[in-house]
């Protein structure tokens, strides 16, 4: 596989990812929060500048890899099974 398709690839599932998260977030079911976390995982991942810069050895890149993805695990525990399985199924 090219390197091409390979990040056409990663951007589709991205862009799946985050329409899944939105619909959790929109679910009445959702608890509150879960949405919120949700919106701050999104919010961090989008935003401009880092709140601890990369020049900082080690820990500047780690924040990315480990508050995005802690904030996501943290919200999905707390969303009911059956909602998560309706969001991942729409499409």
């Amino acid at each position: 596989m090219n390197l091409k398709t390979r990040l056409a690839e990663i951007g589709r599932a991205f862009k799946r990812e985050l329409e899944f998260y939105r619909r959790v977030a929109a679910h009445p079911q959702t608890p509150r929060g879960a949405k919120i976390m949700l919106g701050m995982a999104i919010g961090y991942a989008l935003m401009p500048f880092d709140l601890i810069p990369d020049f900082i050895p080690i820990i500047g890149h780690l924040d990315d890899a480990v508050i995005v993805p802690g904030l996501v695990l943290l919200a999905l525990k707390s969303v009911p099974k059956n909602v998560v399985e309706e969001c991942r199924s729409n499409k």
